[in-house]
């Protein structure tokens, strides 16, 4: 009990931390939702389309921008802060005491987790509330679409965290992956409408695996075999690289 409670305040202490990093909830929570209400407001956006399987491009916007919010956690924040830990040498300090650098990485991943979850009903929120968006049809498969998402995004930030040796070469290798991964996402051109080529990269990147994992959901079907399993790939192998690679000092 005294190693949850240890967990627990960590845990804790890790959020309030992210809470009080203004640049975490502007950049990764208020940025995207601004942009989602910017969208929402323009008319051509709120009309079904056939490409999109019948809903609005609208619909389409709301899980591009929970994606972004994922995405800014995962490979920004997060391996900033974990490489910012060890450039100042709070890990080695945390290594040799009770709470140990395992509940710090457990702490750090259930703070990003609390911060997205918040992110992900409150964009829902915006979106059905101030603009009649309609719920994913399936919430099962929305649910499971979101776990798997974060869960192999803020692997790949662990990844990252591994890899990096300071703050600023873990924003660099953030900023590398966030542009392309977003683009392939829709967020510049709906996945629909790209090129074939393209369509067929992005479906087996973690953010377009991601995309058609939610535009199933949202259609009433539960996500296909193909988005799950390439964001479980994900998952699996950043998680796996990250234990390999990971430094403590």
């Amino acid at each position: 009990m005294s190693a949850l409670n240890a967990t627990g305040r960590l845990v804790r202490t890790e959020t309030k931390l992210y809470v009080r990093d203004r640049s975490t909830p502007v950049w990764g929570v208020g940025f995207p939702l601004i942009v989602l209400v910017i969208l929402g407001s323009v008319p051509a956006l709120r009309e079904p389309r056939e490409i999109y399987g019948g809903l609005m491009a609208f619909d389409i916007y709301v899980p591009i921008m929970i994606l972004f919010n994922l995405t800014i956690l995962a490979l920004t924040a997060m391996p900033t802060t974990l490489a910012g830990y060890r450039e100042t040498g709070v890990l080695r300090r945390m290594q040799t005491t009770p709470v140990g650098p395992a509940r710090m990485l457990v702490a750090q991943l259930a703070a990003n987790l609390a911060v997205a979850l918040v992110a992900v009903i409150l964009f829902l929120a915006v979106a059905g509330l101030g603009f009649g968006v309609r719920p994913p049809q399936n919430a099962t498969g929305f649910v499971v679409s979101w776990v798997l998402s974060a869960v192999a995004l803020l692997s790949m930030g662990l990844l990252v965290s591994a890899l990096a040796s300071g703050r600023n070469v873990a924003m660099a290798i953030g900023m590398v992956l966030f542009f392309p991964m977003m683009f392939l996402a829709g967020l510049w051109v709906p996945i629909a409408e790209m090129p074939p080529l393209l369509r067929d990269i992005s479906q087996y990147s973690p953010l377009g695996a991601g995309m058609q994992a939610f535009q199933d959901a949202y259609q009433g079907h539960f996500p296909s075999a193909l988005p799950l399993v390439v964001l479980a790939g994900y998952a699996v192998v950043c998680a796996v690289g990250a234990v390999r690679w990971f430094r403590w000092q």
